[in-house]
């Protein structure tokens, strides 16, 4: 994870760049921990047979013809769901280790590195949600099969599972959306910071709408789109409550924290029944910062689903 000043107000809306030469990787006042390793690694054939999809561990799946890297662990029980995380840009599952292996005490818990990501293929060329949700579905048949699903998804990762799930609500039961990235950012962020914007913000603009292109590893362009609805599926919304973007760009700040603000409000449109918490003490990556405000709202919208 890059986190330059420019990097870490890119972070905070939402997306992360690596692997663009964008800029560089800047050591110094790194506020990044080191990334947890990833889960013991297994083979299919090794995997045990008692949890949806027989996997548990970490192992590659073949999917629309691609090698995707995924990784299972905890129980399975009648009636409960399988909680699949979703990662943002530049994240893998490895990431998400720590978290995983916390939730996995009370769920079933998988996680997969999407198509650019991690130790997954590189995509073929560019990706569209559509094509991003193909893969989604080939994991969840593998690591859920009938049982119901919800989507826990950070950053990228939320958009996308909020993009998925009213396509999907024969499956996906209910939605957590970690600081997702809102469904207006690009007309945000190009609106707030104009091309004249002086240096830094102009280059974080430039950047940003780079990433919405889809000039990033994943190759997924993530324009602007409506809220769809998915049905009353429980769906809960938290958002980050440190706002450092008020620092991190000098001058759009401030508005750009009133928009991130909104759209994690305009989430809560996904569903008739859906809950905005926030997470106080949290910057963006919430699982890390405070994770169990993250592990609560997973565990409400489990038992839900679960009833």
């Amino acid at each position: 994870m890059f986190r330059t000043t420019k990097v870490t107000s890119l972070i905070a809306l939402g997306v992360a760049v690596a692997g663009l030469s964008l800029t560089a990787c800047d050591e110094e006042g790194s506020e990044d921990q080191p990334a947890p390793a990833a889960p013991p690694a297994t083979t299919a054939a090794a995997a045990g047979d008692s949890a949806p999809g027989g996997i548990d561990g970490t192992t590659k799946i073949t999917v629309d013809g691609k090698s995707v890297n995924v990784s299972c662990s905890g129980a399975s029980a009648q009636g409960k769901p399988v909680v699949v995380l979703l990662a943002g840009l530049g994240d893998g599952l490895d990431k998400l280790t720590d978290f995983q292996r916390r939730l996995s005490g009370t769920h079933r818990v998988c996680s997969y590195d999407r198509l650019g990501e991690g130790a997954s293929d590189q995509p073929d060329g560019p990706q569209t949600f559509d094509t991003t949700g193909k893969i989604l579905t080939g994991v969840l048949d593998r690591v859920a099969g009938k049982s119901p699903v919800v989507l826990a998804g950070h950053s990228l990762g939320g958009l996308i599972a909020a993009r998925y799930a009213p396509d999907h609500q024969d499956r996906v039961k209910g939605v957590v959306l970690m600081d997702a990235t809102p469904s207006t950012m690009s007309a945000d962020v190009t609106r707030i910071i104009p091309e004249s914007a002086p240096s830094p913000a102009s280059d974080i603009r430039a950047q940003f709408v780079a990433v919405v292109r889809g000039e990033t590893p994943e190759q997924l362009a993530t324009p602007d789109g409506e809220v769809r609805s998915a049905g009353n599926v429980p769906v809960e919304v938290i958002r980050h409550g440190q706002p450092y973007l008020e620092q991190g760009v000098p001058g759009y700040g401030q508005a750009l924290e009133q928009a991130w603000t909104e759209g994690q409000r305009k989430w809560l449109a996904l569903s008739s029944h859906s809950t905005l918490t926030v997470a106080d003490n949290s910057g963006h990556y919430i699982y890390v910062d405070q994770p169990d405000v993250a592990v609560q709202a997973i565990d409400r919208v489990t038992a839900q689903v679960a009833r």
